[in-house]
């Protein structure tokens, strides 16, 4: 499949977290903003067990971490971000939560789904989180055969919502099984940005920049581009 024989218009992001998709794919995100796709956010819980100051009570972590989303989001271009509300922490894979990520492929017809992998990394545990495993599976079964079935979650179908076919998935990867690399060099500072959004999470990174550039740079000789350049590497299925 190459993109001359796929026409993408409008791309839906489904993550576990606030702050998932900006760690994997907000300078990807940024790209397509920019070349006038339309892209939504899916995020299934609000990361309520987030944060590191003790300080702040837990219920209002929620609220703080969705605007921290919302805000993140204006940096790379995306202002439509949909938060399912389940608990952080405690994400499994259920016919519930295939339902409402599939409700959400119906309303936002997406050409184009971007995921988290379902598949544990064994070289970094922190890749692997157990809300993320819970998110891409359920994903992708919302993306097949769940969201194009319209006899699948027939409450869908009483709400008004369609069946849709998603024509691929782009899953984030951490490099050694990627298919596909997009140069982010050009806007990483966005992507800085991005992640500088969710204070709660990041403030206390002196790194944080240091890390992203360590990450895309590896990527980035993986896919074979010049020194200096910066990517995001992903695993794209046809799902047509």
């Amino acid at each position: 499949m190459t993109d001359n024989e796929y026409v993408v218009e409008r791309v839906l992001v489904v993550v576990a977290h606030p702050d998932d998709v900006d760690f994997g794919s907000a300078g990807t995100i940024a790209t397509w903003t920019d070349e006038g796709l339309q892209v939504s956010y899916c995020v299934i819980t609000d990361g309520d067990a987030g944060g590191f100051d003790p300080a702040v009570p837990r219920s209002e972590i929620g609220g703080i971490r969705q605007a921290e989303q919302r805000a993140a989001a204006k940096a790379v271009g995306v202002e439509d971000v949909v938060f399912l509300g389940y608990p952080d922490g405690r994400l499994e894979v259920t016919l519930d939560l295939r339902r409402d990520i599939s409700r959400v492929i119906r309303q936002k017809r997406p050409d184009r789904v971007l995921l988290q992998s379902p598949e544990r990394n064994w070289e970094r545990i922190y890749a692997s989180h157990p809300d993320h495993l819970a998110a891409g599976e359920a994903t992708l079964c919302a993306v097949y055969p769940d969201a194009r079935n319209p006899f699948t979650h027939l409450e869908l179908a009483e709400e008004g919502l369609e069946a849709w076919t998603v024509g691929e998935v782009w899953v984030m990867s951490r490099g050694t099984d990627a298919n596909r690399y997009v140069d982010v060099t050009e806007v990483f500072d966005r992507k800085v940005e991005a992640l500088r959004a969710h204070a709660s999470q990041t403030s206390h990174m002196d790194n944080l920049e240091d890390m992203l550039r360590m990450w895309l740079t590896m990527n980035a000789q993986s896919a074979g581009l010049a020194e200096g350049r910066l990517a995001e590497a992903f695993r794209v299925i046809d799902t047509r």
